[in-house]
């Protein structure tokens, strides 16, 4: 382990050299990066756990199948920001490893999410029905193990070849740097990226796709996606032409480590500030396709006078006296006894005729549905009718003086 004649400022006495840019005063650009860092670490765990959180109450099913996605893709933007730690501090065999290793592989599958969630809404934008999500994140982590192939490939043969000399001046400070996966040249590192500069092309390409599709509410979507991957396209192509051909004509090597740990927090920033925040809002949100059809959903529930009154504006009359009609208790289901008063209602469904009734059918001086009104409606007042004689019908009269002498006789007796 190399030792320091100083200890920088603001740095403790017994700090390990190797951690010297994180406390350094003199390197400001370690303490910024470091802070950034942090309180990237700490949003994203936030947005994280707001995501998994809300994604049982989505009430879209085309909204909700991206929320897997959603949340992969923050884990790796926090992955990005972690990573930033491993360029601050100064260089070993595990942060080399890590870096070369996990740079692109984040970067990877944060771009293959937002490659499927252009296919998503893509899917959306031309037939409105968007595919399922268990079918993105196999995509999405198809697309990343290539990547993950492809650099466990490049370090394996780029370790096991064992370089003679350091590549870079700041790895040439014993035989263990020069073994050590740092000595890569920029050029290298920056061809290994390849893959990850593909994905985000196409990325870019399938979010300018949706703007053709006929389905408007998913083109605000992808225009966060498309402003999220230029602005991408933008910091890479300026760390790269940094990294590769402006740190040796200006900076030399010591350029190197603070411009891919300022191109990491630059990129992960924009995944949380572009898209993550905007996609976790329209997640949780309604879709105004269906709070256009509220009204008519009153129908499917219960009948009652609120859901009536809500109805007016939207049903139609006849909708409304279906209602009331539905309301209101069934009359055949109470049973009319034959000494009730008289109701108003149709009394041929309820009728049971009586000794006195068919006495005078019998007879036939009388129609029958006249003389069942007649003497039915006597009998629910048998005492009183001795006492208002004028109350009593005439057809009454006639029966008790009549042929049927003796029923009057035997029906007071009863």
């Amino acid at each position: 382990m190399a030792t320091s004649n100083s200890t920088p400022q603001g740095c403790g006495p017994d700090l390990d050299s190797l951690y010297y840019n994180l406390c350094d005063l003199s390197a400001a650009w370690g303490i910024v990066l470091e802070a950034l860092a942090a309180a990237g670490v700490a949003v994203s765990a936030v947005l994280l756990l707001a995501l998994l959180a809300s994604g049982p109450f989505v009430r879209d099913k085309n909204r909700g199948s991206s929320v897997a996605l959603s949340a992969g893709f923050l884990v790796c933007a926090a992955g990005l920001f972690c990573l930033t730690f491993a360029f601050i501090v100064g260089k070993d065999f595990s942060t080399c490893a890590s870096r070369r290793f996990l740079f692109g592989v984040l970067f990877a599958g944060c771009f293959a999410c937002l490659l499927m969630q252009s296919v998503r809404l893509n899917v959306l934008a031309r037939r409105g029905g968007g595919p399922r999500a268990w079918a993105l994140c196999l995509g999405a982590a198809g697309l990343w193990l290539v990547e993950v192939i492809i650099n466990t490939e490049w370090l394996i043969v780029t370790v096991v070849r064992q370089p003679w000399a350091p590549l870079n001046a700041t790895a040439a400070s014993g035989g263990d740097a020069a073994a050590a996966p740092c000595n890569v040249a920029n050029q290298d590192f920056a061809m290994a990226l390849i893959y990850v500069m593909a994905l985000i092309l196409a990325a870019l390409a399938g979010s300018l796709a949706v703007m053709a599709g006929k389905h408007q509410q998913w083109k605000k979507d992808a225009a966060f996606v498309l402003l999220t991957c230029l602005v991408s396209v933008g910091i890479w192509v300026a760390w790269i032409a940094m990294y590769v051909y402006g740190n040796e004509r200006s900076g030399g090597p010591t350029w190197d480590d603070p411009t891919l740990a300022i191109a990491l927090v630059a990129n992960a920033w924009a995944f949380v500030l572009l898209y993550t925040i905007h996609d976790l809002c329209v997640v949780t949100s309604e879709d105004e396709g269906q709070q256009s059809f509220g009204p008519d959903l009153y129908p499917s529930r219960g009948v009652g006078y609120e859901t009536i009154l809500k109805e007016q504006s939207s049903q139609s009359v006849f909708m409304e006296n279906k209602a009331f009609s539905m309301d209101e208790p069934k009359q055949a289901s109470k049973p009319v006894s034959p000494y009730s008063g008289y109701t108003g209602q149709l009394r041929g469904s309820v009728y049971q005729p009586t000794e006195l009734a068919l006495i005078s059918k019998a007879g036939g001086n009388h129609p029958p549905m006249e003389v069942s009104y007649d003497i039915s409606i006597p009998r629910a007042s048998t005492h009183s009718a001795a006492d208002s004689g004028s109350s009593t019908p005439p057809t009454q009269a006639a029966l008790t003086n009549g042929k049927s002498g003796d029923t009057p006789q035997r029906t007071s007796q009863w």
